[in-house]
């Protein structure tokens, strides 16, 4: 079996398609309920966010197991625009489309690992890792 899977984010409906995946995911990797929630939240935040501000993107889960530790890793990726203003993104309250303003600071915070690549005119790659305990 395969460890990673994917889904291309074009629509709104892929952003459901990517946190039922994701929560897919994460049960069968042995994630408990309260996880498996983050897990899906963070992937609804990643997604949504290549929906709005680049168009079109990917979600990858991939599952881990590393020195006996197991775990997922979720890279959201895509060819827009990039992050102008990185450390202002990860400011709490900070939003450019009129939501909440918990993406990516929110994302860093319910994930173990989390790191942004970002260039102007290139896109951005986020790498979010949670392990099982």
């Amino acid at each position: 079996m395969d460890n990673r899977s994917s889904v291309e984010i074009f629509t709104e409906w892929d952003i459901v398609a990517a946190r039922q995946l994701g929560r897919n995911e994460a049960k069968n990797s042995g994630f408990g309920t309260v996880d498996q929630a983050r897990i899906t939240t963070a992937i609804s935040e990643l997604a949504r966010n290549i929906y709005l501000y680049a168009g079109k993107g990917k979600i990858e889960i991939e599952r881990l197991s590393i020195d006996g530790m197991k775990g997922m890793t979720i890279i959201a990726s895509d060819e827009g625009p990039g992050i102008p203003d990185l450390r202002r993104v990860m400011e709490d309250g900070f939003t450019t489309s009129g939501g909440l303003g918990a993406g990516m600071p929110g994302v860093k915070r319910l994930m173990d690992d989390f790191k942004v690549e970002s260039e102007v005119g290139k896109g951005t790659t986020i790498t979010a890792t949670k392990w099982l305990r």
